[in-house]
């Protein structure tokens, strides 16, 4: 027994085709679901926050520098601390993250000390974070962070989807919907492909989900 079923891209592709009652015929069939494929991670991404994209991070802080480079596939970033000290000593204190508005109000952005705002720009080729104030070198300051990176890119056809096994059958719905755009496809049924896409998305994405407890308290004002 086993428990191991995956789909590689040619997989994908040849299921999502057959969901259009449409036979894949030539490489431009492979190239052009291959770039559906691409344009739909972006569209995932849209959508928000994917658990298994979620990493964690560490940028060390120097002396004087406020600004700080992200790995470029980074969307977001989810939550952030700065960490003081190693091993039993290791302390993680709150960073608050701002607006760019709120930055642009502080009078002096050259201030020293140990940073207590971030301001995260999420810029079109390289994500960066600017912390305030600049690190005054007290202390071993670290910039902690969780982000959500951008899924893999769809190229090999024998390479496996950088998705979880639970998206198999949403990717698969999601790309015959997509395809059904381009073949000549029956109206009728590009409807249903599409309900189907939703129907498999939203299955996929309440299973992918915080199962933590969470507990709400009333704040009720004295006056």
């Amino acid at each position: 027994m086993t428990a191991s079923f995956n789909l590689d891209i040619n997989d994908i592709i040849q299921e999502a085709f057959e969901r259009c009652g449409v036979d894949l015929r030539s490489g431009y069939d492979l190239k052009t679901a291959r770039r559906s494929l691409n344009l739909m991670t972006i569209e995932w991404a849209n959508r928000g926050l994917h658990l298994w994209l979620i990493e964690e991070g560490v940028v060390p802080l120097e002396l004087g520098q406020a600004d700080y480079d992200l790995p470029a596939d980074t969307i977001d970033v989810i939550d952030q601390v700065i960490r003081t000290g190693e091993g039993t000593n290791q302390s993680d204190i709150t960073i608050n993250r701002i607006s760019p508005s709120t930055y642009a109000t502080i009078p002096n952005k050259q201030a020293k000390g140990r940073p207590i705002q971030v301001w995260i720009q999420r810029l079109k080729d390289s994500p960066k974070i600017t912390v305030w104030p600049a690190p005054d070198g007290t202390e071993n300051y670290k910039f902690v962070y969780w982000r959500m990176r951008r899924i893999e890119d769809v190229s090999g056809g024998a390479s496996n989807a950088d998705i979880p096994f639970r998206f198999l059958n949403a990717m698969v719905a999601g790309l015959a919907f997509y395809m059904s755009q381009k073949l000549p496809v029956d109206p009728n049924r590009r409807a249903e492909l599409k309900m189907d896409y939703e129907q498999q998305m939203q299955l996929a994405e309440d299973e992918d989900r915080v199962k933590a407890s969470v507990r709400f308290v009333p704040w009720i004002s004295p006056y």
